[in-house]
């Protein structure tokens, strides 16, 4: 199955063409928000899109703008699609096709490009901590969630065995952002496991 995902910036913009575009494209189901792309977080349509997404289905956007704020960031949602089985098609820029070898392989090339973006952000950073330390006004980044919080009401809501979006909407965390810290907080497979349990229960 086709799932689209459409989004413009601000709610004066219309989504008219790219609901034709995927229509037009067999989309089944289409999710669709107006958001900013600044962050993947707070994009909850988005969210629900991936998460919708099974074993041979295919998420598609009319422009890689729509889904991503960056190369780095386009490669890791499609990294996460392919991990879970599913497909990515860009209707406007169709040499991003993860369903095709040549779609395979331009991925690759992204992922290339990713890693290199990232070697220069990271190498950004650590040049304006140096300088930043030197001057002596280096304070560290602060905090922009309470870790423990989260760790503790993740607990607190696999006891009562809650699903994924149960925490999501609590916490006001991307589904990425609440893995990493379950991982890191040993519950990652207790977490996915309500999660896959609470979407039968939904689906039955």
């Amino acid at each position: 199955m086709k799932i689209g995902y459409a989004r413009v910036s601000s709610t004066g913009q219309s989504l008219d063409v790219q609901l034709e575009q995927l229509t037009a494209a067999g989309c089944e189901k289409i999710y669709q928000e107006k958001r900013s792309g600044r962050s993947t977080a707070e994009r909850i349509e988005l969210e629900r899109a991936i998460d919708d997404c099974r074993r041979g289905d295919v998420l598609v956007v009319t422009r890689l703008d729509r889904l991503a704020r960056s190369v780095p960031d386009l490669y890791a949602i499609v990294a996460d699609l392919n991990d879970s089985g599913t497909g990515f098609q860009c209707l406007q820029q169709g040499a991003i096709d993860t369903t095709t070898p040549t779609g395979k392989l331009m991925f690759g090339v992204l992922g290339a490009v990713a890693e290199f973006e990232n070697d220069l952000r990271r190498e950004r950073q650590r040049e304006g901590i140096e300088r930043a330390k030197k001057a002596g006004v280096y304070r560290g980044r602060k905090p922009t969630i309470d870790r423990d919080q989260v760790i503790e009401a993740i607990k607190h809501k696999l006891a009562q065995g809650a699903g994924i979006y149960g925490l999501i909407d609590e916490l006001e965390i991307s589904r990425t952002h609440l893995y990493r810290i379950a991982e890191e907080a040993g519950g990652l497979a207790q977490l996915k496991q309500a999660a896959e349990v609470a979407e039968l229960e939904e689906i039955a």
